[in-house]
């Protein structure tokens, strides 16, 4: 499956004294590429969402793997593709690899919701056909 695909690179700001990535920046990674994904293949950026359609995308779910450490200066490719879409909710495979090593695997569910009181609610169609695309689309 190919996927959408993120490049980041390490930066300073991700690391520990040590220059490994301390895990809690790979989630800001990972959400990087979710909210670029939204932008540039869904067609919903993430100011579209908390603005003109008052909702948001909290992730509901995670499970994660380290595979190996990630070094200051490392360009990291993250990926990721839908594998499962439901009528709230929509569960997200997720890899990062530096060159042809792998350093983490991830699966999320993200769950769409009202701002105005967290609740879970239907996708928007065109979001929906949209997610339906990237789903079929591997």
């Amino acid at each position: 499956m190919t996927g959408f695909a993120y490049p980041q690179k390490v930066l300073f700001q991700h690391c520990d004294p040590a220059g490994i990535v301390f895990y809690p920046r790979y989630f800001e990674m990972l959400n990087a590429t979710v909210e670029a994904w939204f932008e540039q293949r869904l067609g919903h950026s993430f100011a579209r969402l908390h603005g003109e359609v008052a909702a948001g995308v909290p992730t509901a779910g995670l499970e994660i793997t380290f595979s190996a450490p990630s070094r200051l200066g490392d360009d990291l490719l993250f990926t990721l593709w839908p594998e499962r879409l439901g009528r709230s909710s929509v569960g997200l495979c997720f890899t990062a690899d530096c060159g042809a090593e792998r350093r983490l695997e991830m699966r999320s569910t993200l769950v769409f919701v009202a701002l105005a009181d967290g609740r879970p609610r239907p996708w928007p169609e065109a979001l929906r056909s949209a997610l339906e695309r990237e789903r079929t689309a591997g």
